[in-house]
């Protein structure tokens, strides 16, 4: 009887493996689901795959006193040998680069003005620093 069966058994397996791979792949938060209102505008990352890969993104932000900066920033693809992913956060209905470059200062500081940088180094531990209104392109550029 067991034989008989068999074939329905594993089939309803593989479906039941399915159905849990797909529910898993569907239910990953991502920025727009955080609190802030998270938009991706840009994002430049460099060609080099052996070394250390730099990520650069730009985001508007709907709420920036109440967003999750740090939340938004550890969801970010990040890995081991040197490679660097910052983030930078805009007020939304304000100006915001619609292209990056990998070099710092990333943008034109003069045109445009974060609220906030996610920086995450090569030792994989993110740190947010907060911009008051007078930036300086000391204070945006990442540190090597």
């Amino acid at each position: 009887m067991v034989k008989r069966y068999r074939k329905w058994l594993l089939g309803l397996i593989i479906a039941v493996l399915c159905v849990l791979s797909v529910w898993d792949l569907l239910g990953n938060r991502g920025p727009g689901d955080l609190i802030g209102g998270f938009e991706e505008v840009a994002f430049v990352r460099n060609e080099q795959n052996k070394g250390g890969i730099i990520r650069v993104y730009a985001f508007s932000v709907a709420d920036t006193i109440g967003a999750d900066y740090i939340g938004c920033g550890n969801l970010l693809p990040h890995n081991d040998y040197g490679s660097i992913t910052t983030a930078y956060f805009f007020e939304s209905g304000k100006p915001i680069p619609d292209l990056l470059d990998l070099e710092p200062p990333h943008f034109d500081t003069t045109r445009y003005q974060p609220v906030a940088v996610y920086n995450k180094g090569d030792d994989g531990v993110g740190k947010l620093h907060k911009i008051s209104q007078a930036v300086n392109q000391e204070a945006i550029a990442p540190s090597p």
